[in-house]
Order: C-alpha cells, then sequence, then structure tokens
C-alpha cells in the first residue's frame, strides 16, 4: 500500500474512532417528547454538529498536510483529455472514434533516436518490478540488490512469458514468473534454471542502455542499435537537495511525437492560444469566453538551436506576464529558459527573486507510433512553500492540455502553408530531423491498433 493511501485509511479510521467515543461520551439522546421545550432539540443539534467538526478534524489535517507539504500529482488517462464527447458516447469510445477517423498526414518516422524517461526513480523501490511500454516494445524495469535500475525486453526466450508480471527480482536477476529461470540485470544473460543442468550459453534477452540521473530513469533507443551519442545533463541542485521534488503531471497525447516539441518554434500559437487565463479552463470552446477575459497571459518568446557540441539541443526563452482586469502584476513576471536536450527531454528552469528556483522537466516517451506519455516533473526549493511550484506546476498543466486538445484532433501536414512569422516552424523541423535515421521506423497504419 501506499504512503498516501495508507495516510488516507489512518484518517478516517482516526475519524471514525473519535465519532464513537464522542458518541458513548454523551451518550444516546432521548428523543423528545411531545410538549417538551425547543432547547432540547438545540441541544441535540449543537451535540450533533460538534461530534461531526471533531470527527472530521483527522481528514482535515490530512487535506492540510496534502494542500502545503506533500507533492500533487495529476495523471490523465488518454480519454481524459482534448476529446468532445457527443450523442452520449463514453469518453474512451468517443476517443477511440476520433483517433480511427481522424486522418493522419504524411508522417516522418515515428521513433526518433534518443533519450527517453520510462519511470521517475521513486516509481521503484529496491525488489520492485515494473511493467513499461516504450517504442512498441514490452520492457521490464527492475531494481536490484545493488540498487541499480536494470531495463530488459520484457519476454522471456524460454516459452515468452512476461517477465514484469509477476516476476521476482532475485539479487540483481528478475526471475521468470512461469519456470523461474533467473536473467542478470547487467547483461541479460541467464544465470540459473532451477530444473537444468546446464545454461545454454545463448540463452538470455536483450538489455536496454539505461542511465538514473536528475531522480529519472532514462532508456537510450536507436533504430540501428547504436551507442548513446550524448549524455542527459544532470540538475547539481536536484543531486544536493538543494532542490525537491514537488509533484508530476501525466498525460497522453494522440499525435506524432514531432509535433509536440514543435510548439516552442510555433511562437505565433502562445498569444493566440495560451493568452485567455489559466481560470478559463482547458476546453477551447470555453477558454475565450467573456465572463473570464479579465484575465490575460502575455508571451514573448524566441527559440534557436544550440551549435556544436551540443546541436542535439536548443532552447526557447520565453517571457510571460499576467494582467488583471487590464493591471500588470509584475510580482508574477516569469521568465522561463526552456532546453531541449534531444528528441524526448526538455528542463523549463525558473528562477524568480520572489518566487524562487527550480525546474520542470517535460519528459515525451513514445508508447506507440501515434501515443506519447508525456510527463511534467517539478523539483523546487526546499526553502519555498509547497504551494508555489504546486501552483505553477498546475498552471503549466492548464496550459498544456490546451495543445493537448489541438493534437489530439489535428492532422500533420508536411509541406505546411506558412507566412514569413512562421519561419522558425521549419527552421525546427530541419533540426529535428537529426533524430532520424534512414532505418527510423515508420507508421505501419493498423485499423485495430488504435484501440484501447
Amino acid at each position: 500500500m501506499s504512503q498516501k493511501h495508507y495516510i488516507k485509511r489512518v484518517a478516517a479510521s482516526a475519524s471514525l474512532v473519535v465519532c464513537a467515543l464522542l458518541f458513548m461520551q454523551t451518550g444516546q439522546p432521548q428523543g423528545p417528547q411531545v410538549g417538551t421545550d425547543y432547547s432540547t432539540w438545540r441541544d441535540v443539534m449543537i451535540q450533533g454538529a460538534d461530534v461531526c467538526i471533531i470527527a472530521c478534524f483527522p481528514l482535515l489535517l490530512v487535506s492540510t498536510y496534502k494542500l502545503f507539504f506533500s507533492p500533487m500529482e495529476l495523471l490523465k488517462t488518454l480519454e481524459d483529455v482534448g476529446y468532445i464527447r457527443e450523442d452520449g458516447r463514453s469518453k474512451a469510445r468517443t476517443a477511440n472514434d476520433v483517433r480511427r477517423r481522424r486522418t493522419t498526414g504524411d508522417l516522418p518516422p515515428v521513433y526518433p533516436n534518443g533519450w527517453y524517461r520510462v519511470l521517475d526513480s521513486h516509481m521503484l523501490e529496491g525488489g520492485e518490478v515494473r511493467d513499461v511500454t516504450m517504442v512498441g516494445v514490452k520492457l521490464v524495469v527492475f531494481r536490484g540488490e545493488d540498487e541499480k535500475a536494470y531495463v530488459l525486453d520484457a519476454y522471456c526466450p524460454h516459452l515468452g512469458a512476461n517477465l514484469a508480471v509477476g516476476g521476482r527480482v532475485v539479487g540483481n536477476c528478475i526471475e521468470c514468473p512461469f519456470h523461474g529461470w533467473q536473467f542478470r540485470g547487467n547483461d541479460g544473460k541467464c544465470e540459473r534454471i532451477p530444473y537444468a543442468e546446464k545454461v545454454p550459453d545463448f540463452a538470455k534477452v536483450d538489455v536496454w542502455t539505461s542511465c538514473e540521473v536528475n531522480s529519472q530513469i532514462l532508456v537510450w533507443f536507436h533504430c540501428d542499435g547504436e551507442d548513446p551519442q550524448w549524455i542527459v545533463p544532470e540538475q547539481d541542485e536536484i543531486t544536493r537537495g538543494d532542490w525537491v521534488y514537488r509533484g508530476r503531471t501525466e498525460h497522453f497525447v494522440s499525435a506524432h511525437i514531432e509535433e509536440i516539441p514543435e510548439n516552442a518554434a510555433d511562437l505565433s500559437h502562445l498569444t493566440h492560444l495560451h493568452t485567455p487565463g489559466i481560470v478559463s479552463g482547458v476546453d477551447l470552446r470555453y477558454t475565450n469566453n467573456k465572463t473570464w477575459q479579465f484575465v490575460r497571459h502575455d508571451w514573448k518568446a524566441q527559440w534557436a538551436p544550440e551549435s556544436f557540441p551540443n546541436n542535439h539541443c536548443s532552447q526557447m526563452l520565453v517571457k510571460h506576464s499576467l494582467y488583471v482586469f487590464g493591471r500588470h502584476w509584475p510580482v508574477l513576471d516569469l521568465r522561463i529558459v526552456a532546453r531541449q536536450v534531444g528528441p524526448g527531454v526538455v528542463f523549463l528552469k525558473f528562477d524568480h527573486s520572489f518566487l524562487g528556483r527550480g525546474v520542470i522537466m517535460q519528459c515525451v516517451t513514445p508508447v506507440e507510433p501515434l501515443l506519447q506519455c508525456v510527463s511534467h516533473t517539478i523539483f523546487y526549493q526546499s526553502n519555498i512553500p509547497a504551494l508555489v511550484p504546486k501552483f505553477l506546476l498546475k498552471g503549466e498543466s492548464i496550459q498544456f492540455e490546451r495543445d493537448v486538445m489541438i493534437w489530439n484532433n489535428k492532422k500533420y501536414i508536411s509541406k505546411p502553408l506558412l507566412v514569413k512569422e512562421d519561419c522558425a516552424i521549419q527552421k525546427h523541423r530541419r533540426w529535428y530531423s537529426q533524430f532520424y535515421s534512414e532505418n527510423s521506423p515508420r507508421l505501419q497504419y493498423q485499423h485495430n491498433t488504435l484501440d484501447f
């Protein structure tokens, strides 16, 4: 049981115990007889209200703790965001219908070469096993006795059992739940077959190159099996513990992976899509409602690729201002440096004299050709109240979900109709093309693969 659910159960149990003790102490009030004074009813109601207030106190404490101290985690499924339900259809059916009927367009290769996040470090404790899908491949991720995270192909070469479903960690090996074969995490070699005298030399599963940095576990993918061509930069403030984990969001986006980072170069969409205040929500049918026009965001941004040897990186500089009833609130002026490293990792760094310093790591991981898992994980100064980074993360989530509604319903246009003010988009596409190789896989459309 997770710590979060454990705290909830303890609080609920404490509330019931308090309620029972108070009820026993006050005794069950006898129902008033005919002619009883009105004050008797009033006393009974006051006692009942006192019991309710005191009994709910533990739950209030838990809610207060979650608000001010615990990390915020907003985890959305694919059908939760970006689709418009009609004719009484369920959210899942609506999402499936849109995905089946949408025109995909002339797509680039679907899996760029690069590093991709599979898990946050705190999601994999010692001896724990996780089932993960990345670039259309089932993987098993486990933490061995040496506290290292290992990533292997999930299917046992013996008879095809999924090592992540029922498998267990033995030392630094993963044991197959079907017949007990044990595979080493570092090289995938089978170390033990419990009923065999000898282990064949060729008995092994493929190992995926991985690293654990910035409290995240990342896996390297290259269509030709080449070694990593760059490393994910370490954020020293996270390693030293100066910045602490304050929460994460997770969304699933039905789009080509390149369309998500391309937003960094699409500067004009900021003023149209993201100017309405976050109080107007994420449904694009209502974000420009006059009710919410008293809150407006102002954005100024520029994007550019970095030069050698960091040509796999690019930077977006963003200046944000908030206006309420036409009045500028400089206390919420933010200057953000968004540095993209490869196709799947972006560091959004905050540095504010009043709100403090921190980083949101946006990670885009391709699950299937047109299904991306996008996480935003925030680390922030430990001496800044947790409400500040949680507010920033929530605001980021609202703005991001507006983009999701666009991505989930759009078509990819390989030769877009652009004006000169859109020149950064083509520049971004040329920069991003370096992550494709001649053998990078392309979409092979099957009608039933878009169901979930």
